[in-house]
């Protein structure tokens, strides 16, 4: 059977850094193309369902993803020894899905990847390609509810006592001080900027494209206004690089490299520490929920109420204070 080509596999392993390389337009192109040129069973219902993904405006990264999950089970569907659509069943999913476990995906990327799937056999069902009474057993994976992982106050200082570059502590401050993704930041053009009243327009975002204003602390305006004097004024985005915006590779590059400057590379921190670390922040210093959520562009406050497990100093303190009257020897009778 014809594999998907190692070009265009080498193009969805990186998503964030694909994200800013080529307009939707094309990359549907490279989706179709590729697709014709394997073996896949039904790839012409493949082809289909990734053109009315397109058509429905979905995002590059859900493309890719879309592509990648599909061809990834057509593939493995084909290898078990079948070749037609309609053949499908619950026990094929189950078996992908332990297949993908035993190559070492982790659970979350997993169930990333089955809903994929089952967006593509939902399309397949209302084509009346396959019967859904075949597919009446829908797999759900449970997902460990982890906590957000934001930088330690003391390791904040650390990091950005290192950053002497002017652009890359803009780049940094904005991004610790309005909480936003950095897909959203690295898509910001100068007509989002308004230093005036110390607000950035964020017109879709980058996960669910809730459009959001986001604010600009003193520190971080400070380094913005440094940052404007020096960029090139010709240039569209706010952060360039060589070409047009900065892609995320780059920037993921800036914050590894100050994070083994200040020695704090094994503490697990990531660029998307930053957007954990001004949540974290805000709900410690007393921001209501409904504030935050709106901030961070949750469309459920429950994505915003995970923080509060972080932060949640009511709990802490009525912990200390039940425990002293247990220390004390304050409980009395039987259970």
């Amino acid at each position: 059977m014809t594999q998907i080509s190692s070009s265009f596999e080498a193009i969805i392993s990186d998503d964030k850094a694909a994200n800013h390389q080529a307009p939707t337009g094309s990359l549907i192109d490279h989706i179709v193309e590729e697709i014709s040129k394997t073996e896949l069973p039904g790839k012409e219902h493949f082809e289909s369902f990734m053109c009315h993904k397109w058509r429905m405006n979905h995002k590059p990264h859900s493309l890719r993803g879309s592509f990648q999950a599909v061809s990834r089970f057509l593939s493995f569907y084909c290898n078990s020894g079948k070749s037609v659509l309609q053949d499908i069943i619950s026990n094929d999913l189950e078996a992908f899905v332990e297949h993908e476990q035993d190559r070492g995906l982790k659970v979350t990327s997993t169930k990333t990847r089955l809903n994929y799937l089952w967006a593509f056999l939902r399309f397949l069902i209302e084509q009346d390609i396959i019967d859904e009474s075949n597919l009446k057993r829908k797999i759900k994976l449970r997902v460990p509810n982890f906590l957000p992982r934001a930088i330690a106050p003391v390791d904040t200082r650390k990091l950005l006592g290192a950053i002497k570059d002017i652009r890359d502590r803009a780049l940094i401050l904005v991004l610790l001080r309005t909480g936003m993704r950095i897909g959203e930041l690295l898509g910001l053009q100068m007509r989002d900027l308004d230093i005036r009243e110390r607000k950035i327009h964020i017109y879709k975002g980058e996960k669910n494209s809730l459009g959001r204003v986001v604010y600009l602390s003193d520190d971080a305006l400070m380094a913005l206004r440094l940052w404007l004097r020096k960029r090139e004024k010709s240039k569209e985005y706010l952060f360039y690089g060589r070409g047009s915006e900065l892609c995320y590779s780059a920037a993921r590059s800036i914050f590894i490299k100050y994070l083994s400057e200040t020695k704090l590379q094994h503490k697990g921190y990531t660029i998307h520490s930053l957007r954990h670390t001004f949540t974290s922040e805000l709900l410690n210093a007393g921001m209501r929920l409904e504030c935050l959520q709106l901030l961070m562009g949750h469309s459920d406050i429950e994505m915003t109420r995970r923080y509060a497990r972080l932060t949640d100093k009511s709990c802490e303190e009525e912990y200390f204070r039940a425990m002293g009257i247990i220390e004390l020897g304050g409980i009395h009778g039987a259970y």
